[in-house]
C-alpha cells in the first residue's frame, strides 16, 4: 500500500483463463473450439489460438475493447493480477445458444467465470447432455446466479474450493468433505501448488505430487493443468494419467515466462515425463 516500485521489465503476452485452457487443451491433442467475443485489438488473440490448434471460428468480434489483465509478478515467480472484463462480459444468451447448438451430447464444456451468461450456457449444455466443466475463477456473485448442481467437474485450487463450500479452511481433507456433500455428484480436481493436487469423486481419490522445477512465472499453471486434464478425459485416458500429465505440462509452464506462449505442446509434455519419471 502506497508504495511506488520500479520494475525490471515490461512484456505483453496473449493470455486470459479461456485462452489459456484452450491452448492447453489442443496443445494437449484435443480438438478444441474456442468461444468467446474480442474487440479490434484482439486479432493477436485469434492467431495465438489458431497457432495453437484451436478452432476460431465461433469467436465473434464487438465494438468494444477486448479483456485485460494486469499481472504482477515478483522476484521470486509468484504473480498478482487485476482483470479487466471487457468484451469477455458483454457474451449474450444469445451468443451463448448459437454457440452450443453445434454441439451435442458427449461434448465437453469447460466455462470459467471470466465471462457473462455463464448461467444460461450451464443449463443449455446440461440439457444437451453435454459434460460441464467449470473453473470458478475469478470467484464472485456471478456464480451465485448459476445452478452449479449442473456441474459435471469443477476444476479449482483450494482458495476457490474453501469459497465455493463456505468455509474458511483450506485443508484438502476438509474441502473434500465439504464439498462432496455439497454438491455429491460432481467430480473435483483440487490444485495445491507446491503440494501438487488431487481428484475425488464419489469414492474415487487420486493424489498427484509436483514436479520440482524452478518457477519463473506461475501465471498460467492452473490454465495448463486445466487443459491437459481435460484432454486426457475426451481421450478416455485413466484419471492418474490425466493427472500425471497435466503436473508435468504445468510444471513445463511455470518454467517459463508468459501466459498462452508458456505452454508446452504434447511432446514436449511427453518428453519431460520420460526424463523425470514419477513426480516428487
Amino acid at each position: 500500500p502506497k508504495e511506488t516500485a520500479n520494475s525490471s521489465g515490461y512484456n505483453e503476452f496473449c493470455g486470459g483463463k479461456g485462452l489459456n485452457q484452450s491452448c492447453a487443451a489442443a496443445k494437449a491433442g484435443a480438438e478444441v473450439f474456442h468461444a468467446g467475443m474480442i474487440g479490434k485489438d484482439g486479432q493477436m488473440l485469434k492467431d495465438m489460438l489458431v497457432s495453437s490448434g484451436v478452432d476460431v471460428s465461433l469467436v465473434r468480434g464487438i465494438d468494444a475493447p477486448t479483456g485485460h489483465a494486469v499481472i504482477q509478478v515478483d522476484s521470486k515467480g509468484q504473480n498478482a493480477i487485476i482483470i479487466f472484463g471487457g468484451a469477455n462480459r458483454l457474451i449474450t444468451q444469445e451468443y451463448v445458444e448459437e454457440v452450443l447448438d453445434q454441439f451435442e451430447a458427449g461434448d465437453i464444456l469447460l466455462l470459467q467465470n471470466e465471462v457473462s451468461s455463464g448461467a444460461r450456457a450451464i443449463d443449455l449444455a446440461h440439457e444437451k447432455g453435454m459434460t460441464v466443466a467449470l473453473n470458478p475463477s475469478p470467484y464472485d456473485s456471478a456464480l451465485e446466479e448459476c445452478d452449479l448442481t449442473k456441474v459435471d467437474l469443477f476444476i479449482l485450487n483450494e482458495v476457490e474450493g474453501a469459497q465455493m463450500a463456505g468455509i474458511e479452511s483450506a485443508d484438502p481433507d476438509v474441502l473434500k468433505e465439504a464439498l462432496q456433500k455439497k454438491y455429491p455428484g460432481a467430480g473435483f480436481v483440487l490444485t495445491l501448488g507446491s503440494e501438487g493436487s488431487c481428484y475425488f469423486k464419489g469414492e474415487t481419490f487420486a493424489r498427484q505430487p509436483i514436479f520440482s522445477v524452478k518457477a519463473v512465472d506461475t501465471t498460467a499453471a492452473g490454465d495448463t493443468f486445466c487443459g491437459y486434464f481435460l484432454a486426457g478425459l475426451a481421450q478416455q485416458l485413466p484419471v492418474e494419467e490425466c493427472m500425471r500429465r497435466a503436473a508435468a505440462a504445468s510444471a513445463l509452464a511455470v518454467s517459463r515466462k508468459g501466459a498462452a506462449p508458456s505452454i508446452p505442446v504434447k511432446e514436449e509434455t511427453e518428453a519431460f515425463l520420460k526424463e523425470n519419471g514419477a513426480a516428487k
